[in-house]
């Protein structure tokens, strides 16, 4: 069974300095019906404005991953790790016991456009850890690019749950199809682009969820799409 969560039905924040829209419930968005999927928790779709962030703030038991779409985003953490994550980077946070960190927009000229995700760790009090690994855009070209995996295979980024996280860049007319293991759950989210789900014409910022089902992908113009393979 396909169902499909549109762009414009999203929850949505507007403060000046940062616009976000949000899949699942955040913050002051909640919808009963939309509390994640599966384990995967908040799907967030950010752009800060230039010179702009989100001071030190604590989380704990999340695995957080930020995907840059546009520009540079400063990451601080008291961890101690400090870093820049571009387009085609991948950062995994894992909160665990507890840590607080810091986000901001690294350009005083640019905004910057990313997600961020948060997946439920498979345990609470895990140790912090922080990983960031690049996937160039060759890697992921026509393919399910494996970025994220709960064994880190593939040079994948290690992420504490059983979940599989794909990456693809489709050219127009491209289509790929992933049909997971039987019982598992896939989400598909249209981070930029137009894809087509037959028969569901999909624009940026949508998400499909499928059941023990084939997905089938095409890209209607230039297309980047993340897909999920849950339990």
């Amino acid at each position: 069974m396909i169902t499909l969560r549109r762009a414009d039905e999203r929850g949505h924040a507007d403060h000046g300095w940062l616009d976000s829209h949000h899949t699942f419930s955040f913050a002051g968005y909640y919808d009963p019906k939309h509390m994640g999927y599966r384990a995967l928790r908040v799907i967030n779709e950010d752009r800060v404005a230039p010179g702009k962030g989100f001071g030190s703030h604590p989380h704990r038991d999340m695995e957080i991953i930020s995907y840059v779409l546009a520009g540079a985003l400063e990451h601080e953490d008291s961890m101690g790790t400090g870093s820049v994550i571009r387009p085609h980077d991948v950062q995994r946070m894992t909160a665990g016991t507890g840590v607080t960190h810091s986000e901001f927009n690294a350009s005083r000229a640019e905004p910057v456009h990313f997600l961020q995700i948060w997946i439920r760790p498979e345990r609470a009090g895990l140790s912090p850890s922080y990983e960031q690994k690049r996937f160039g855009p060759d890697e992921k070209r026509g393919r399910w690019r494996l970025i994220g995996s709960r064994d880190g295979r593939d040079g994948s980024i290690t992420i504490h749950q059983d979940v599989d996280l794909f990456a693809t860049l489709l050219g127009p007319g491209e289509a790929l199809s992933y049909r997971p293991r039987p019982g598992r759950h896939t989400w598909l989210q249209v981070v930029r682009g137009r894809a087509t789900v037959d028969p569901h014409a999909l624009s940026a910022g949508d998400g499909v969820a499928a059941a023990d089902e084939e997905v089938k992908v095409r890209a209607d113009d230039e297309a980047e799409l993340l897909l999920f393979d849950l339990a």
